[in-house]
């Protein structure tokens, strides 16, 4: 009998995972801030506990139903990538281990995977967009406009189409329940400096080339994407949050990509997708998703992981 070819490490993490967690309330530490997918606890004066849990939103509303597994994919993608990323940008990663401030072994079960210790950093008052393709709101901007955030682009492009080169187009950080913001270059001048917006730009335009030429040879194409980004107490900028993740950026299989339609995708997409067709105001609270919706949405987000973890593909003879 031929023996079976063993389960990759993120199928195992993922498998013998502990049950969903929607949300968490460690008794070790105390909870400093529940964000829409992470929990925030403290460890002292410079190091935060931050959970990534499987909750899910869209149309920056928390739904009611989580992802399974989805918060493990979320934070081992991010770790993957910050460092392939290490050479472009510090990060905010400490090196800590979870057991050095927690010691309730169901605590560490549940948290493994899942979560980690960072540093605390000043976090930029914006969202440092990149696109590589014409999608979301920059398509319905340029078909307004013929321009996304300031900058023009050229005539007849069509859905889905490659841009000639990425462009940076920030967004503003909204409170819970509100929508992010387009804005162009002069305002982030304005919210961070004028060194400082330059650097933003040309780090974060960097990750995006690096990261979408490894994802590209694994048949994912990065559409765009978005980071953020903090500084230290020496003032150098950090790359914060997650990185590079289906919930943070568009995922198409490139072998399926084709201009003028919307790709199908290994994001949330295809969630929002789904709610595009219910009768909803986009406003909390969120339906509930059908179990199908939720077990598929859960595959795309395992196979984005596999994927840009795994091996580069063989090209086709």
């Amino acid at each position: 009998m031929r023996a079976r070819a063993p389960k990759p490490l993120w199928y195992l993490s993922l498998a013998t995972a502990p049950a969903t967690v929607h949300e968490t309330a460690l008794r070790s530490l105390p909870l400093i801030h529940r964000g829409k997918v992470r929990d925030i606890y403290a460890v002292d004066d410079g190091h935060l506990l931050i959970v990534t849990t499987d909750r899910l939103s869209a149309f920056d509303v928390v739904l009611p139903d989580p992802i399974p597994g989805k918060g493990r994919v979320l934070h081992q993608v991010s770790d993957f990538w910050f460092d392939q990323t290490a050479h472009i940008i510090r990060n905010h990663r400490s090196g800590r281990g979870l057991a050095e401030v927690i010691t309730d072994p169901a605590e560490l079960a549940l948290l493994e995977g899942r979560a980690a210790i960072f540093k605390r950093l000043d976090a930029l008052p914006i969202e440092a967009v990149v696109r590589g393709y014409l999608s979301g709101s920059g398509w319905k901007d340029y078909k307004k406009s013929g321009a996304i955030c300031g900058i023009a682009l050229p005539a007849g492009l069509r859905l889905a189409d490659a841009l000639p080169e990425p462009i940076f187009t920030p967004a503003t950080k909204a409170a819970a329940g509100a929508h992010d913001e387009n804005i162009d270059f002069a305002a982030v001048e304005a919210l961070v400096g004028a060194a400082r917006a330059r650097e933003v730009r040309a780090r974060a335009i960097a990750i995006y080339r690096h990261a979408a030429a490894h994802a590209r040879a694994r048949g994912i194409i990065i559409a765009d994407t978005k980071f953020e980004f903090g500084v230290d107490r020496d003032g150098a900028l950090t790359l914060i949050d997650e990185v590079l993740t289906p919930d943070s950026s568009r995922f198409w299989p490139a072998d399926t990509w084709q201009p003028g339609d919307s790709p199908p995708s290994f994001d949330k997409q295809y969630v929002r997708d789904y709610l595009e067709t219910l009768n909803w105001d986009k406003r909390a609270p969120g339906p509930r998703l059908p179990a199908a919706v939720i077990t598929r949405t859960a595959g795309k987000y395992a196979e984005a992981l596999a994927r840009l973890t795994g091996p580069a593909l063989t090209a086709a003879a």
